[in-house]
């Protein structure tokens, strides 16, 4: 990882499958999953499921979703938060993409 400013690089988008994710290791507010649609774009949110704790990263992203592989809850990767009917959120990251790179920000949204 690289940081500049309050950006750490964390990789590039080909780095991430398409429809998949990347655990960026964390430092005490746990651990960080990447995630990349189909479509290219990338979402951050904190690998934990707001139902039982699930890692996020593990799960199947569709759309922009990803589903929790516990228990099969629907988590928006726009917005952290859980799909209706299910309630809760997971804390989202922001990212930046310059050129290929992916850059992470530790501050919460």
């Amino acid at each position: 990882m690289i940081m500049t400013d309050n950006w750490i690089e964390v990789g590039t988008i080909n780095d991430i499958p398409r429809q998949g994710a990347r655990v960026v290791r964390g430092s005490g507010g746990g651990d960080i999953a990447i995630f990349r649609t189909n479509e290219d774009d990338i979402f951050a949110l904190r690998d934990r499921c707001p139902h039982k704790g699930g890692p996020l990263s593990q799960g199947l992203v569709h759309d922009n979703k990803v589903s929790c592989p516990l228990h099969n809850w629907n988590i928006s990767l726009d917005t952290g938060l859980a799909v209706a009917p299910d309630k809760g959120c997971a804390a989202r990251y922001p990212i930046k993409i310059e050129g290929d790179k992916i850059l992470l920000s530790l501050t919460l949204k």
